[in-house]
């Protein structure tokens, strides 16, 4: 009978128990990192990818136009931060000469010697001469008193002028600090649009993004307001006609984040380039350019107009006649004329 019992189960126990529940746990865990591999990367359709990385560089682009702001700003914090220091220089150089005229003034009294007034006029043999000369020393001493003074509100202002300069020290390391944020914000954002578009063949993403012209004008651009489809209205002025000018002339142009030009740009950085071209100095990031100018409806658009997107007001380009504009989209396309429709409009504005 004994030979015929079942075998005896030992239980788990110590090390042999430890050892058994760790390979059980990498087992489980093996599995689920295999499962979850297709989970984390899923099979995604072009519209998906396209929808995915549309949002990752709206992110990006509106952390763009806070890396412009604070680029902007960094660059007039510098510039007041060098300013202070030149009129600080500037002073220490008067008060310098302040102090050698007041040591020289010093010496010579005593080098003179300094007689008490009553002894030296007793000692006069010209009283009316000796009371003139006292009159002059008194004024004298009434200058010198006057120097003193001037010498220490001198210094005054040279220690007002450091400490105006270490706060603004300060302002600038924050100004820095919020850069490197908002640059690795978008560096993050533009590698994980990337990556999407890496699953993408090169027909599906030209299937989803176009082929950067937008389908109204050669992607060579005409360079001119003549091209201007179905009769449509003429810039307003010669500025606003140069602007779109060289936006049609910018098509096909590389967008990177943060250019200003001649041979890249941001979506900002294009509007300011273009305006500039016209002799137009324009603020450097969306959210300022469309208070640059007058606001006005869209039923009212003319070329040469700004255009903004987003309630962020994140994004901006240029209107150029027949419901479209020519823009800087994202790194996915270069400068390019687009349908206005094609974003959620903000508003406009009249620059010029």
């Amino acid at each position: 009978m004994a030979a015929h019992r079942k075998p005896r189960q030992r239980s788990l126990s110590g090390h042999t128990a430890r050892t058994a529940t760790t390979l059980a746990l990498a087992g489980a865990a093996t599995a689920t990192a295999f499962d979850g591999a297709g989970h984390a990367a899923p099979d995604l359709t072009p519209a998906q990818v396209k929808a995915k990385v549309d949002k990752l560089y709206h992110e990006a682009e509106i952390a763009t136009e806070k890396y412009n702001g604070a680029k902007e700003d960094a660059g007039e914090t510098e510039k007041s931060v060098d300013e202070l220091r030149d009129e600080a220089a500037r002073r220490m150089e008067q008060l310098n000469s302040a102090r050698g005229a007041l040591g020289s003034a010093a010496a010579a009294q005593y080098r003179s010697g300094a007689v008490d007034p009553g002894v030296e006029l007793a000692l006069s043999s010209d009283p009316d001469q000796y009371l003139e000369r006292a009159a002059l020393a008194e004024r004298a001493g009434h200058r010198q008193a006057a120097d003193v003074a001037g010498v220490q509100k001198q210094l005054q202002q040279i220690e007002q002028l450091r400490e105006e300069a270490d706060g603004r020290l300060a302002e600038l390391a924050a100004r820095q600090a919020e850069l490197k944020r908002h640059k690795k914000t978008v560096t993050t954002k533009l590698a994980e649009a990337q990556q999407l578009l890496n699953r993408l063949s090169t027909g599906e993403r030209a299937g989803i993004f176009g082929d950067g012209t937008g389908g109204a004008f050669p992607a060579s651009g005409p360079g001119g307001l003549e091209a201007f489809p179905d009769g449509s209205a003429a810039a307003p002025n010669s500025r606003a006609s140069e602007a779109v000018s060289y936006a049609f002339r910018a098509l096909g142009s590389p967008y990177v984040w943060g250019a200003t030009g001649p041979n890249a740009f941001d979506c900002s950085g294009l509007t300011q380039a273009a305006y500039r071209s016209a002799g137009v100095s324009l603020p450097r990031t969306t959210y300022a350019q469309i208070d640059a100018g007058r606001r006005i409806p869209r039923a009212e658009l003319l070329p040469g107009d700004l255009v903004f997107f987003y309630s962020s007001v994140s994004h901006v380009g240029i209107y150029v006649g027949n419901g479209r504009m020519i823009h800087a989209p994202n790194p996915s396309a270069p400068v390019r004329v687009a349908p206005i429709d094609e974003l959620p409009f903000a508003g406009a504005t009249r620059v010029a």
